[in-house]
């Protein structure tokens, strides 16, 4: 999905087909736009700036004939020379054969898609999987940066594990959940995100299989696989992953990590009983398969606290526990923590501090201040409730408009709520259509690429205006499309 900021002024005695042309003549002189540059289908560029395609047409044609871009049938047009090159005694680099052989892989095209569709205005978010900015507290952030400005605090680098004071207001927290931890086997990240990518390369080499639910969030990142990783799912039932099916799995696969979200599972909405983590963490001690425990959802339970944390079972340091603040309380703070053994705490560390030399120190700061301070168990509570009211009100609307075409379950905590359309139907088409109509998606196929009939539903993002205007909407495109 192409997006500019650039639009034509149509009010200028300029032709609107030149405009374009010198546009594009800019992107290319700047080196924006490289040799070899894939240009954007006339129809898409023609909607993006708001002109006729005949207009388009016009514009590519006179680029043509200057020889700065080349249209191909099959490949679409091309940048195939620039306006500096044609005076260079060496030419460019194509770096575009740079983007193909690095070594981190690019998002899948649907994710490119949705992070680039998010920016479109007045654009009903209806996979979102963050806060709403009405969720998130502002007023109560800008007063505790306000009062961060009194204190003695550092504003250089930090320790390798991040703040100690930080450190030591986690290991508080973790200690109310039932994980005895010291501030010297935590290590501060920029969230769950980084953690991973701290795994990736930090613990696994390349070729290693590691085995996840299925579907899981881990399927639309590329995070493993850019690592070398090759990524498995087991199947879920309503009680979990389903560790019965570990040892096998282990032994086919010759696998080296699991990687598990058991409260309030992304994308499907599970939450894993007590019995089946017990289960899971025996199989993978059995077995002497380490384990992720990714849980940045689990203070997002509406009725009752989920169980334990698995990390909590755990007296032989088989678990890395991952948590964050950016589902709870903002995105923006970038604070995360990984919780393990020490000798692997302090490997990662050092990895990450060869990678950004250490977290935000005024963010570490401020969530001290979030956690000493009890304003972040007082936002949680809130939280909690808005994000219930929330759910029930998607139910009720799901219930008004998709119960003759979907089927889904009540999540108990969490963002999601894991639809599966009755009708079959192309995703890809339904996802176009709904974005034609001001309405964003996220498909069933990013988390799992057999998931083709589930779309992933959240609560938590579109205000519920626009869950009730974007559900109704799209109940409308489905049956359309099923027709």
């Amino acid at each position: 999905m192409f997006t500019t900021d650039w639009k034509p002024n149509k009010s200028s005695p300029i032709p609107l087909h030149k405009q374009i042309t010198d546009f594009i003549k800019e992107k290319i002189s700047n080196g924006e736009w490289t040799i070899g540059y894939k240009l954007p289908p006339q129809r898409t560029l023609a909607k993006e700036l708001g002109v006729n395609r005949s207009t388009l047409v016009t514009a590519y044609d006179e680029l043509i004939a200057e020889g700065l871009i080349e249209g191909k049938s099959g490949s679409g047009t091309r940048v195939v020379n620039n306006t500096w090159n044609l005076l260079a005694t060496t030419p460019p680099p194509d770096w575009n054969s740079y983007v193909k052989v690095g070594t981190h892989k690019p998002n899948l095209p649907t994710i490119q898609e949705i992070n680039q569709a998010e920016f479109i205005p007045n654009i009903i978010r209806l996979g979102t999987g963050e806060l709403s900015p009405n969720l998130i507290p502002s007023i109560t952030m800008k007063k505790i940066f306000q009062q961060l400005s009194y204190k003695e605090i550092t504003y250089g680098y930090e320790e390798p594990k991040g703040l100690l004071p930080l450190r030591e207001q986690i290991a508080n927290y973790l200690n109310t959940i039932g994980i005895s931890a010291s501030p010297s086997s935590i290590l501060i990240v920029s969230g769950a995100l980084q953690a991973l990518q701290l795994i990736s390369v930090g613990l696994l080499h390349r070729g290693s299989t590691v085995l996840t639910e299925k579907p899981s969030y881990l399927h639309s990142l590329n995070v493993f696989q850019s690592a070398g990783m090759r990524l498995v799912g087991i199947p879920l039932d309503k009680e979990g992953i389903q560790a019965n099916l570990i040892q096998q799995y282990k032994k086919q696969q010759k696998a080296a990590l699991l990687y598990t979200i058991p409260s309030f599972h992304n994308p499907t909405g599970t939450l894993m009983t007590l019995e089946r983590r017990k289960q899971l963490l025996d199989t993978c001690q059995q077995e002497q398969l380490p384990l992720i425990e990714d849980d940045v959802y689990r203070e997002l339970w509406f009725d009752e606290s989920p169980p334990k944390p698995i990390k909590a079972f755990d007296k032989h340091g088989l678990v890395l526990y991952l948590g964050s603040l950016s589902k709870s309380l903002s995105p923006g703070l970038r604070i995360g923590w990984i919780v393990g053994p020490e000798a692997v705490v302090e490997h990662l560390a050092d990895i990450k501090m060869q990678t950004d030399y250490g977290s935000s120190s005024l963010s570490q700061w401020a969530a001290v201040e979030w956690f000493s301070s009890g304003l972040y168990y007082k936002h949680i509570n809130e939280v909690r409730e808005q994000l219930k009211t929330r759910r029930d009100f998607t139910l009720d609307t799901l219930n008004k408009y998709f119960s003759d075409i979907a089927v889904w379950d009540k999540p108990t905590g969490g963002f999601y709520i894991w639809l599966r359309l009755l009708p079959s139907l192309s995703m890809r088409k339904l996802f176009e259509m709904a974005v034609a109509e001001g309405i964003l998606l996220n498909p069933g196929n990013v988390y799992d690429n057999q998931a083709e009939q589930f779309l992933r539903v959240s609560y938590s993002f579109a205000s519920l205006p626009n869950i009730h205007d974007g559900i109704k909407r799209l109940s409308k495109i489905v049956k359309t499309i099923a027709k």
